[in-house]
């Protein structure tokens, strides 16, 4: 495995090297066999990315690159360059979080600067075939910056009262809580309505489809 970035130029360099390469190609220098399609391997594409640019954190909660601060984020794109899904930030804390702060969130962590790696995900592209886009290094500007603190803080505030069972994608304007998890009996605990332990599903944020699109659209000039 290709050694860590010693410097965000570093990265962004290793980053634009593949930008335009085929997926079958970044594989084959991986060692790792292309799967057929991403069903049973949905995080296939951001690990052979992180494999070729370095990556240290794997699923620890801090950044892919700790040393320099930054997350990476692959995110599969349309011809038209809008992404194709939500984008999952971390898992989110369902017990012992009175008194967190915006401020101390691993939600802030995680964005606080992210490289950004669009790849073609049209489902009529074969995986190999599938093309890496150009990076883009993001910091949130203060209205971005804003926008995930109030949705961070409206559902925190949720689970906080309970009410974990009753928040839907619909809440948050730009972040989104979600159930993750593989199957239906991998339960966490989570605070009831009345105060007592409850057994759910983890829950994660994401990052909404509409506030990705606006972001690349503003960095790469792409077609509205």
């Amino acid at each position: 495995m290709p050694i860590s970035p010693q410097s965000e130029q570093e990265l962004l360099a290793r980053a634009y090297a593949i930008a335009g390469l085929p997926l079958a190609q970044l594989a084959a220098d991986a060692g790792i066999p292309v799967p057929r399609d991403l069903r049973r391997d949905k995080g296939w594409i951001g690990q052979l990315i992180e494999w070729q640019l370095g990556a240290s954190a794997g699923s620890k909660p801090e950044q892919d690159f700790p040393d320099l601060g930054i997350e990476l984020k692959t995110i599969p794109v349309d011809p038209q360059g809008k992404p194709l899904e939500t984008t999952f930030v971390c898992v989110a804390p369902l017990i012992g979080i009175s008194g967190l702060r915006w401020e101390e969130s691993n939600v802030r962590n995680k964005l606080s600067r992210v490289l950004w790696i669009p790849v073609e995900g049209s489902r009529e592209i074969p995986i190999g075939e599938r093309r890496v886009g150009m990076p883009l290094l993001w910091s949130p500007s203060e209205e971005e910056d804003n926008l995930l603190r109030q949705d961070w803080e409206e559902l925190m505030d949720m689970i906080v009262l309970g009410e974990v069972e009753q928040i839907s994608a619909r809440h948050g304007q730009v972040m989104q809580l979600r159930p993750k998890a593989a199957n239906s009996k991998a339960l966490t605990r989570a605070i009831g309505r009345n105060g007592q332990p409850i057994q759910t599903l983890p829950r994660g944020f994401y990052l909404k489809i509409d506030f990705t699109h606006q972001l690349l659209l503003r960095h790469f000039a792409l077609p509205v």
